[in-house]
């Protein structure tokens, strides 16, 4: 059993002086491993090595590799087959090969590697792959007739396929919802790099969040129809899975099958989360979508941070090196220490309220360097007041005020939810035909008119568009240029070109 000195010693070469050259040597091994070549000598590491430049002495590629060796990354052997004399059997020759920890140690570098260079990705194929998966078992289920068996290899063939697929969109939407906006990156753009990406984003995830919309109804579907029958064919499955795990012994077999139904179960539960409610909790899908959706307004405001620096104005920074210029420039220290009272606030505290021993009692003008020290309690610098004196206040009661902002909230929800149902009916009609509008639905109106007319090619051209959540679809008509409607609002009255309007849920336009 390794220990974890010896695991050590496989990863010293990384922070070795000749970092380069051990890692050209391990390259190699890691390369003739892909090519199932068993051995090397060390003059095809010096061949085969891209070193970067000059190649290294024969004399030093072999210390590496025999460095190497001590610290198991490499097994060594005796090369006895180019003994021709005596001198050449006493000179020592060896062949090499990649060790059990050192084949190891490439691996988890190659996972390093491509875990950095990972980029999160919103995978409408992975969608489309799943929506086909879960049709091809429904249909396998479908075909098996009281009368007939269930074909369990193409049942297991498909749920691999499925858990596959599913687990590598869950590990891209993860790492998307994780750091979407990124931040870093556009802070160090210019402004062209900027827009472009901000572009691409915005069409990006359009795209991603209308596949999902259509293909999200379709999944739960199916999902929830699987639900009754999913049970026995995870049964079987499992069955066929511990057949190969625990072929010895019956009970041994019987355990290793319940443990493996277990765990398809979970993965199941996990498929059947993400796209259908369980209990309070929302699909993952949907915190997906809304996750997409926040993406935006953050790359919006990274974009308004870069206006902001290319506009002019100084950051902290740039006070600190103008203030550390004032100051080369006092004449005198006292100049400098006046300096420094005025930028950094160090005035005589008039407002600090702690009580201070009478002996510690010293006047205003005091320097802070020649005052003591004064102890300062924990809850003041962590919270900005000192611990209360006498008991502590009686709990506040907010039942009344949690009950009134329930009752307004529940009152706005349904306001806006009435809204929609009267502008999101499905039937074109004439803006002029709205008759008056309250607050709520005024406000609808004027954000679908303004995704609509955003999206328009021309004054005289129709458009049809996805609002901004992706719930509705809205079609907007314009008629002749003198037509006019008129809508009443108890904001005032907007009057505009008349158009004829349709709005109905995205749900059902799919």
């Amino acid at each position: 059993m390794t220990t974890l000195a010896e695991s050590a010693d496989l990863f010293r070469h990384i922070a070795a002086d000749k970092v380069a050259l051990y890692r050209a040597i391990m390259d190699v091994f890691a390369a003739a491993k892909r090519q199932y070549r068993l051995q090397l000598r060390p003059d095809e590491v010096l061949a085969e090595a891209d070193w970067g430049g000059a190649p290294p002495a024969r004399e030093e590629v072999a210390l590496a590799l025999a460095q190497l060796a001590a610290w198991g990354n490499l097994e060594s052997q005796p090369d006895m087959a180019r003994v021709s004399t005596l001198s050449d059997y006493y000179r020592a020759r060896f062949l090499y090969r990649l060790s059990h920890g050192g084949e190891a140690v490439e691996v988890g570098l190659v996972a390093f590697e491509q875990a950095l260079r990972h980029r999160a990705e919103l995978q409408t194929v992975a969608l489309e792959d799943i929506d086909s998966r879960l049709q091809a078992l429904s249909r396998l289920l479908a075909d098996t007739t009281p009368g007939t068996l269930l074909d369990v290899a193409k049942a297991h063939e498909t749920l691999r396929d499925l858990v596959r697929v599913f687990e590598d969109l869950a590990d891209n939407a993860q790492a998307f919802m994780a750091g979407v906006a990124r931040s870093l990156e556009l802070q160090r753009a210019d402004a062209t790099a900027v827009v472009a990406y901000k572009r691409r984003l915005i069409e990006y995830l359009e795209r991603f969040m209308g596949d999902l919309i259509r293909r999200s109804d379709a999944i739960a579907r199916i999902i929830h129809d699987l639900s009754a029958p999913i049970d026995a064919v995870l049964l079987r499955v499992a069955e066929r899975e511990a057949r190969d795990a625990a072929p010895d012994h019956a009970d041994n077999r019987a355990v290793e099958t319940l443990r493996r139904r277990d765990a398809w179960r979970e993965r199941w539960r996990g498929l059947r989360g993400w796209f259908l409610a369980t209990g309070s909790e929302p699909p993952q899908a949907e915190l997906l979508r809304a996750r997409a959706r926040a993406a935006i307004p953050q790359l919006l405001g990274a974009i308004a941070a870069l206006n902001e620096r290319r506009s002019g104005r100084s950051d902290r920074s740039a006070d600190f090196r103008v203030l550390a210029r004032w100051f080369a420039g006092c004449a005198s220290d006292p100049d400098a220490h006046r300096l420094a009272r005025a930028a950094f606030a160090l005035n005589p505290a008039r407002h600090f309220s702690l009580e201070v021993p009478a002996d510690d009692d010293l006047p205003a003008s005091t320097s802070w360097l020649d005052a003591p020290p004064l102890e300062v309690s924990p809850r003041l610098r962590e919270y900005g007041e000192a611990a209360p004196r006498g008991p502590l206040p009686q709990v506040r009661e907010r039942h009344r005020e949690r009950e009134l902002m329930a009752r307004q909230f529940a009152e706005q929800s349904s306001a806006i939810d009435a809204a929609r149902r009267r502008l999101a009916s499905g039937r074109a009609i004439r803006l002029s035909e709205l008759g008056e509008l309250d607050p709520h639905e005024f406000s609808l109106l004027l954000t679908v008119l303004g995704e609509a007319l955003a999206e328009q090619a021309g004054p005289d051209e129709p458009v049809e568009r996805l609002s901004g959540d992706g719930l509705l679809l809205i079609r907007l008509e314009p008629l002749a240029p003198e037509t006019r409607a008129r809508l009443h609002t108890p904001a005032g009255t907007f009057s505009g070109r008349d158009h004829w309007l349709t709005i109905r849920p995205a749900q059902e336009a799919t």
